[in-house]
């Protein structure tokens, strides 16, 4: 099939159009009003590609929502069992053949103010005499009126998206068509909707079509649901009093919205990690505004965290927190001479040397990115980093090289990403990744919980060396002292 390239510009159906599904259902009795259809260039195939995807990822086309669960997902035929904790709603079409049955819960992001709705999800085919493919998905929420439908889904009785293709002629079209409640006839608002899903399928479709790669994969190492119940339960406890008693010139809600994603995140990753065992405790180096050791504090986790200069909201969070962080600047003990080891005594230093096990948080943490893996090696510790700004070990601005062998032109943060976990392979380190869900496009976090290599096997101070070395560290380290408050 050639692919065509068509600007998204849907075609109305003006109203008082013939309905062009007929439900035959008995229980039924409403009528299915065809909206828009739209040329398209993506096979039959790949319409129920993307529409399973939209299924199971409703934030796609509402930002108000987290995620679906889904709890019923069968083929529909003769061992069709609807017995579930969520029954299925049924209904037929005329010439179309029901082949599968889904049942969804919309989780919104917001579980204080907006609820969840159940919706079943329906899959049916046709092929015509002509030999004309006509595949068609059904939404039905589980209401009875539209008032009872949350703003995130439109006021409606259901909710059809049909792919028609004829293989002669190659000719594709896709149309959406809304099945009305008599209380709430078609509006101007229920078209704009209707647009907004059809252009999301046409999106979705043509790119896939296209063979779009995803650059990136969310929810590798815990799952989605795991960590967004913890981020809904952190937002609703702590978000409201945090950005209203915010303390720093940055906003607000993109910080705690970050750093209470970053905290559910940790909280899960550990309960994964030492389910076994005592959790060991934490250090947040370069700890910036201190949020997310509050956070992890007020939830019970011991540690600590320390940056280069104290920040105002150090004192706003409270004497608990406060007594867990520390005005400190980091100067690793491997760059001091051995015959000269007090150099790195002092209150307002700290040697990089932590107790074994502690797990090493760097979130946004810049100079100190590249050490991360470097400091987990010598103090035999796991770690995550999330790296934001490129420096090198010598803590001098610069830009990471490409990774090898990558085709294009990487971003330069993608070209940072991979060089900071070239270095934690490099040490020895079994890197895991994952694309946090953050307000922000410096998202990826590194995670070492398992070795590749014995740590005797890697000497820390050749490896430095052989990566540029750290000529100047110190110099730079203490220029931070004095230098002007990160915006972390």
């Amino acid at each position: 099939m050639t692919l065509v390239k068509v600007p998204f510009a849907p075609e109305p159906y003006p109203p008082g159009s013939s309905e062009i599904l007929e439900d035959i259902s008995q229980e039924s009795s409403h009528g299915w009003t065809p909206l828009f259809q739209h040329k398209c260039s993506f096979p039959p195939e790949i319409f129920s590609q993307v529409m399973l995807n939209l299924i199971r990822n409703p934030n796609i086309n509402s930002n108000h929502l987290f995620r679906a669960d889904i709890s019923l997902e069968q083929p529909f035929n003769e061992n069709f069992q609807n017995d579930t904790t969520i029954p299925a709603r049924v209904i037929q079409f005329r010439n179309y053949t029901l082949q599968k049955v889904m049942v969804r819960t919309m989780i919104p992001r917001n579980i204080l103010k907006d609820k969840p709705l159940d919706q079943t999800c329906l899959f049916y085919a046709n092929t015509t005499d002509t030999g004309e493919v006509q595949s068609l998905v059904i939404y039905l929420p589980h209401i009875s009126s539209p008032h009872e439908s949350p703003f995130y889904h439109p006021g409606v009785y259901g909710i059809a998206f049909q792919h028609i293709f004829n293989p002669e002629t190659q000719d594709t079209t896709i149309a959406i068509h809304y099945a009305f409640f008599d209380s709430e006839p078609r509006t101007q608002k229920l078209e704009r909707t209707a647009e907004h899903l059809l252009a999301a399928l046409y999106k979705h479709g043509q790119g896939t079509a296209a063979g779009y790669v995803k650059k990136v994969h969310h929810d590798t190492i815990i799952p989605q649901a795991t960590v967004q119940n913890a981020y809904a339960r952190l937002k609703a406890k702590y978000a409201k009093t945090l950005i209203e008693n915010w303390a720093e010139a940055t906003d607000p809600e993109k910080h705690v919205f970050e750093d209470l994603n970053i905290a559910a995140f940790l909280i899960e990753l550990w309960a994964d990690t030492y389910k076994d065992t005592e959790f060991p405790g934490y250090v947040d180096i370069g700890c910036g505004n201190g949020l997310l050791v509050h956070i992890l504090s007020e939830e019970g986790y011991k540690g600590w965290g320390f940056d280069a200069r104290e920040r105002k909201s150090w004192s706003v969070f409270g004497p608990k927190t406060r007594e867990k962080l520390q005005e400190l600047v980091l100067i690793p003990s491997i760059l001091f001479s051995e015959s000269n080891e007090n150099e790195t005594s002092g209150p307002d230093v700290h040697d990089g040397n932590f107790p074994k096990g502690t797990f090493i948080i760097s979130n946004h943490a810049d100079e100190l990115t590249p050490w991360t893996p470097i400091l987990a090696n010598i103090s035999q510790s796991p770690f995550m980093m999330i790296p934001c700004c490129s420096h090198a070990l010598s803590g001098a601005r610069c830009r990471a090289p490409p990774p090898k062998g990558s085709g294009g032109t990487p971003s330069a943060y993608a070209s940072l990403v991979a060089w900071v976990a070239g270095l934690a392979e490099g040490c020895g380190w079994e890197v895991e990744k994952e694309w946090l869900r953050i307000p922000s496009t410096r998202n990826a976090a590194l995670i070492g919980r398992r070795r590749k290599l014995n740590y005797e096997d890697v000497d820390v101070r050749e490896f430095v060396d052989a990566n540029g070395g750290a000529t100047g560290w110190k110099e730079n380290a203490l220029k931070l002292v004095t230098g002007k408050a990160k915006n972390h």
